[in-house]
């Protein structure tokens, strides 16, 4: 009597660990047999990223401005049994956009997947502080170079039957921060390029989406966290209390990249531990 009563226990425990063990494995490999390129992947969100996409199954191409930031990453990644390899990109310059895609070609044979993450940000005060030099290299890294990259990679999803694009914009982008003006303003357009790119590119079977990360604890928002007093203002805007992971946003990326967002695009979606945000 008490051997069927355990018996019947255990039956349902062990469908469960079953269809656990199956959906694991499905979520594994949403992205395989896809190729993905990921701009300023040597840290922070961008690496984050790469290896998310690693993890379920893409092969990706890592890039940054420093060929030994490349060759590290692409080390420890591959050290992580990850199909990864690099390239060193300024995505400002369309010389090296050109040869990261050719670069890509010829090691993974097309293109299916990318994430635009650089970015830059060179001034950090008021906005009327700022200069034409700095307001011109914001937008030449941050808004122009993104729109470009995807230009030029649009022809080689399309060739594949379709893809995916994901912009990195910021929270910043729905509420200006007041010492990052010219920063927020070009994560706003990003929103804006987003929508816009929807209409022809849907006509190809591409998709473009975009993620707004709140405060993640990287080198570039350091200026956020870093210092005691700013952090403590920071912490104030954020219900959730504390400051997000690059690992919180990389999942995101994932999900819009795959199949499982396959009816999702034009859209943006805030990782920012509850600060709102509309335009």
């Amino acid at each position: 009597m008490q051997r069927t009563l355990i018996s019947r226990l255990k039956a349902p425990l062990q469908r469960t660990v079953l269809l656990q063990m199956a959906s694991t494995s499905s979520i594994k490999g949403k992205l395989s047999g896809k190729v993905a390129i990921v701009t300023a992947s040597t840290d922070g969100i961008g690496l984050a990223i790469a290896r998310r996409l690693g993890q379920d199954g893409a092969r990706v191409i890592v890039s940054s401005r420093k060929k030994e930031n490349v060759e590290k990453t692409v080390k420890d990644l591959q050290a992580e049994n990850l199909n990864v390899e690099g390239v060193v990109c300024h995505v400002g310059k369309a010389e090296d956009r050109a040869s990261l895609i050719k670069q890509t070609l010829t090691k993974f044979g097309g293109i299916d997947l990318l994430v635009s993450n650089a970015a830059a940000n060179p001034t950090f005060g008021p906005m009327l502080d700022t200069s034409e030099s700095a307001w011109d290299k914001i937008f030449e890294t941050n808004v122009k170079a993104a729109f470009f990259l995807c230009k030029e990679v649009v022809p080689y999803m399309e060739a594949r039957g379709g893809g995916s694009i994901v912009l990195v914009s910021s929270f910043a982008g729905y509420t200006p921060m007041e010492f990052l003006g010219p920063y927020s303003v070009s994560k706003t357009a990003l929103i804006g390029l987003t929508k816009a790119l929807v209409p022809q590119l849907s006509t190809m079977n591409i998709r473009v989406n975009c993620v707004a990360p709140g405060v993640i604890q990287t080198k570039f928002s350091e200026q956020l966290w870093k210092n005691p007093a700013v952090k403590d203002m920071v912490m104030q805007m954020i219900p959730m209390k504390r400051i997000g992971d690059p690992s919180e946003v990389s999942g995101l990326v994932s999900f819009l990249c795959s199949d499982d967002a396959s009816y999702i695009t034009g859209e943006t979606t805030l990782v920012t531990g509850g600060i709102p945000g509309r335009l």
